[in-house]
């Protein structure tokens, strides 16, 4: 159901997020969470996830379009949260503790999703960069001087599964170490001319070595390929994922940090990076030698991530940005939550789902 005084769009958890696209695109309004499985994601996975992906920068995440849910709890209990409404000033907000809360305090049935205006005319940026100390001066002087919707990158490696995987051309006569893609409103001219000088000023730095900007949409979807098409790409490699997150000005040093732990305890690895860097969402993705056995490997990564996810700690960082608890992470929950914290989480579980039927030994059970 679309509500057109407020912008706002109901749906079942089982539709899927690029209908949900689609469904705003047919009546002029734009829904801003967009990322690689947004073909065959569903919003209630998304909900339950609280899902990110490539616009976080300007839009926020999942949470932030969310304006009201119908939830199932485990005592069979069907709560209407919110409702849709703009301001709801009557006690605590629950809709908030279903939303990234991973199936287990209840199960979403329907949300009412906000919509917003259509972004304006936009470019993409592809540029070479020449290493991974150059990504955070590079961001400062793009956001500086454009409007910028995204700020990703990713490593020469990446780019390589990428162009092996879907037979594409490589973006630059010379390669680089890192790559970085960034969309920026684009009014006219005077927009354009900003992002070329930015450019120009990287390149005479020597942060950057080679760029294209976008001049169609159809070459802005090219581009946005070398980083939408990475995971797709590594996941014949049976990819060991870790999806990390730390403040923004933290992201060189955590980059240097994970890097020289990995070339001393794992250097047989090959490593791939990508990630969200303008809110500091870093993926990590470790790939299985040809040969190794699964098990193996599997044991090896486990035992990797005790220091990695240590060092995140120190930094104040978080586990999982977006990807979630699940049972892989959840021995390190303490890492990045207080025992408090974690006590209370329990006690939400039990209040919501006393007999721990909602996907059970997840997250805190």
């Amino acid at each position: 159901h679309f509500d057109a005084s407020h912008r706002t769009l109901s749906v079942e958890a089982v539709v899927v997020t690029a209908a949900v696209q689609e469904a705003a695109r047919s009546r002029g309004l734009y829904y801003p969470v967009s990322f690689a499985s947004e073909g065959s994601s569903q919003i209630g996975g998304n909900i339950a996830t609280n899902a990110g992906g490539i616009r976080v920068l300007r839009y926020g995440t999942t949470r932030e379009q969310v304006a009201g849910l119908r939830v199932v709890t485990g005592r069979g209990e069907v709560l209407d949260l919110n409702r849709g409404l703009i301001k709801n000033a009557t006690g605590y907000d629950l809709r908030h503790l279903f939303i990234g809360s991973e199936g287990t305090l209840g199960i979403v049935v329907e949300a009412i999703l906000r919509l917003t205006d259509p972004p304006p005319p936009s470019r993409v940026l592809l540029l070479g960069v020449s290493g991974m100390p150059a990504l955070m001066t590079l961001f400062a002087r793009l956001r500086d001087a454009l409007r910028l919707s995204a700020f990703e990158f990713f490593t020469d490696r990446a780019l390589a599964h990428v162009r092996r995987a879907h037979g594409l051309a490589a973006p630059f006569a010379q390669a680089t170490p890192a790559y970085v893609i960034a969309e920026f409103d684009c009014l006219g001219d005077a927009d354009e001319e900003r992002a070329l000088a930015c450019f120009r000023q990287a390149q005479d730095a020597g942060l950057v070595s080679d760029g294209v900007i976008s001049q169609s949409e159809r070459q802005a979807r090219e581009l946005w390929r070398y980083r939408e098409g990475i995971s797709e790409a590594i996941a014949e490699f049976t990819p060991y994922k870790n999806d990390l997150a730390v403040t923004v000005a933290q992201v060189p040093a955590y980059l240097a940090g994970i890097e020289a732990l990995l070339r001393r305890e794992s250097p047989e690895f090959e490593v791939i990076w990508y990630g969200h860097i303008g809110d500091g969402n870093l993926h990590l993705n470790i790939l299985k030698p040809e040969g190794m056995e699964t098990g193996r490997f599997e044991a090896r990564c486990r035992e990797l991530s005790e220091p990695i996810y240590a060092l995140t700690g120190q930094l104040g960082g978080s586990v999982s940005a977006e990807h979630g608890i699940g049972l892989e992470k959840k021995p390190f929950l303490g890492i990045t939550r207080s025992e408090i914290e974690i006590g209370l989480m329990r006690q939400l579980k039990s209040a919501l789902d006393p007999k721990g039927i909602l996907n059970p030994g997840k997250v805190v059970s």
